[in-house]
């Protein structure tokens, strides 16, 4: 492989350089398996060769922008000099004029004032996860002793403040918080975090059983319309919730800003440590490996059959999807949250969103008008 310059489709990196590598032990990960895919070694680290070629081919093809996204697993793993690395050969690779945007998704537990200047530095994006107070947080996001992890984050968080770091906060929304969203919002805004993201935590047992930590879709639905209605009545235009910043640029603009709510999973390749490339976070198994960075092209990856037919499931969806109304916003729901994992089958949070979208569709439908007049659009 010698160039990679081709006629591509946008796409962006979502990177695991520690792979499945964790200093926590939450008790809802479902990425921690994923280690036993490289059972050749405990310890799992890009290397530079890796890298370098990563950054290299990617930063070849033709890019409006050029997005990297580090995950775990737990990056800091890494270490800091692994990412001063990353900036130094994303600045020597690229063109004069070049656009880069890193997002870095991470525990925060070993965050400090060494890390936040270098992603100031740079102007990483940085999302830290956090379920909420102490007592719903430590129920779940545990240490390899057991040990809840709260006030590391927390401290972490705080060195980010100091460094003005960007950077939002995860929500993952398990058993743990499903029942407390008022607690969870209002501890968030409390401490001056502006910028959230609420992930269901839908995940199923090898019989297909949901597990004990997952949700139910009654149980979403509930959770979203109460986020939404605390944030209708206090904090339109001073907090940002993603979905809800996407469902009103799809009223806005008729277009979606999150890989769940597109009409095709194709908009990022997921790279493992050691090169290999999958099409989706959720799916890196051994039957969806695509092909490794260091003897693939990306357009030969993004041309794969095994890409195409996975790109295309996300619109293979239950016949009672296309008559629904709500089916322009959630185009049939994350695949991974259809049941059986089927593409035709309804998604298990199928009547959560059909009760969060009937709570709040006038009220978002009266907001996107209030932003058309602003703009003049």
């Amino acid at each position: 492989m010698e160039t990679d310059s081709s006629d591509v489709k946008p796409f962006s990196l979502l990177i695991k350089p520690s792979s499945a590598d964790c200093n926590l032990r939450c008790r809802y990960c479902f990425y921690l398996d994923h280690s036993s895919l490289y059972p050749q070694t405990r310890r799992h680290r890009m290397s530079e060769e890796t890298l370098q070629r990563m950054i290299e081919t990617y930063m070849r093809t033709k890019q409006q922008y050029y997005t990297f996204g580090w995950q775990g697993g737990e990056p800091t793993l890494m270490g800091l000099d692994f990412f001063k690395k990353v900036t130094s050969l994303q600045s020597s690779l690229g063109s004069p004029g070049t656009v880069v945007a890193n997002g870095f998704q991470t525990n925060g537990v070993l965050l400090d004032d060494h890390w936040a200047k270098h992603f100031a530095d740079y102007k990483f994006l940085v999302g830290v996860s956090v379920d909420g107070p102490q007592k719903l947080h430590d129920r779940f996001r545990v240490d390899l002793g057991g040990r809840g992890t709260h006030a590391k984050v927390m401290k972490g968080i705080a060195a980010l403040r100091r460094n003005n770091v960007e950077y939002n906060v995860l929500t993952l929304v398990s058993k743990s918080n499903v029942k407390n969203p008022e607690d969870v919002y209002n501890f968030l805004c409390a401490n001056g975090i502006n910028f959230h993201q609420y992930i269901e935590c839908v995940e199923f047992d090898s019989k297909g059983q949901l597990c004990p930590f997952a949700i139910t879709a009654n149980e979403w639905g509930e959770f979203l319309c109460r986020i939404f209605d605390i944030w209708y009545k206090h904090d339109v235009y001073n907090v940002s919730v993603r979905l809800f910043d996407t469902i009103l640029a799809q009223l806005v603009h008729g277009v979606s800003n999150t890989c769940a709510s597109g009409t095709s999973c194709d908009q990022y390749f997921v790279v493992e440590y050691n090169g290999d490339v999958y099409p989706c976070d959720f799916n890196v198994t051994e039957s969806l490996l695509l092909g490794n960075i260091n003897s693939s092209a990306w357009e030969e990856l993004q041309t794969s059959e095994t890409y195409v037919k996975f790109a295309a499931d996300k619109t293979r969806w239950n016949a009672a999807c296309g008559v629904c109304p709500w089916l322009r916003f959630c185009n049939g729901d994350c695949p991974k949250n259809r049941i059986g994992r089927n593409p035709g089958s309804l998604s298990h949070l199928c009547q959560g969103w059909k009760m969060f979208y009937s709570h709040t569709i006038s009220k978002f439908e009266a907001l996107a008008e209030q932003i058309r007049l602003r703009d003049g659009l």
